[in-house]
């Protein structure tokens, strides 16, 4: 019986196939097909909130990928107030969720709410910038993300790097946004030096 059930199975295709049914062409099996390539460059009109135009870094694809976000700082801040004002709007942009296109593309971040943020001690240089946290307590991703965006912006004069330091009495160093960074944020992190003070 059982044989004979194995050497119908072929017929039965058969029968199925002239009668209309035509086959899936999205593997049921494995979920739904994806509608939107993954990392492809986000949809940035849900962003269109008034302010200074930045970009942060997120993480897509154990990659790290440039979006637009805007930054609000008051009219007539200037100088290093002004510094701080944009990091902390940076560090509030990292932080919030990727808006739903971007999610569907792929985009994440690392970086959690609520890390406060300050300017120099005395005795640090002076474009340095201390987190809630110690760098070295956060996440590789979440470190990477705010390397790269920072260093990339009106916060840090580094050039592509960035002064850091946490809430202890460490002192901070320079840390370093390279292309290896931006390519594998999850690996070792980015490269830091010891400064001098200010």
């Amino acid at each position: 019986m059982t044989v004979r059930r194995l050497l119908g199975l072929p017929v039965l295709a058969v029968l199925l196939a002239g009668c209309g049914i035509r086959p899936t062409e999205v593997p049921t099996d494995f979920g739904p097909a994806p509608s939107r390539v993954r990392c492809a460059p986000p949809e940035t009109a849900a962003r269109s909130t008034p302010g200074t135009p930045v970009q942060v870094f997120l993480v897509c694809g154990a990659s790290l990928v440039a979006v637009d976000r805007a930054v609000r700082v008051p009219d007539g801040v200037t100088g290093p107030q002004r510094r701080l004002l944009l990091a902390r709007g940076l560090l509030d942009r990292l932080a919030e969720p990727p808006t739903a296109a971007e999610k569907e593309s792929g985009y994440g971040t690392e970086v959690r709410g609520g890390t406060a943020l300050t300017g120099p001690r005395p005795g640090d240089p002076e474009d340095t910038l201390r987190l809630g946290v110690s760098p070295a307590d956060l996440t590789a991703y979440a470190l990477s993300q705010i390397v790269c965006t920072l260093s990339h912006s009106a916060a840090a004069e580094g050039g592509g790097s960035v002064v850091l330091g946490g809430p202890g009495g460490q002192p901070p160093r320079r840390y370093t946004c390279t292309d290896e960074v931006r390519v594998r944020p999850g690996g070792s992190g980015p490269p830091s030096s010891a400064v001098a003070g200010g």
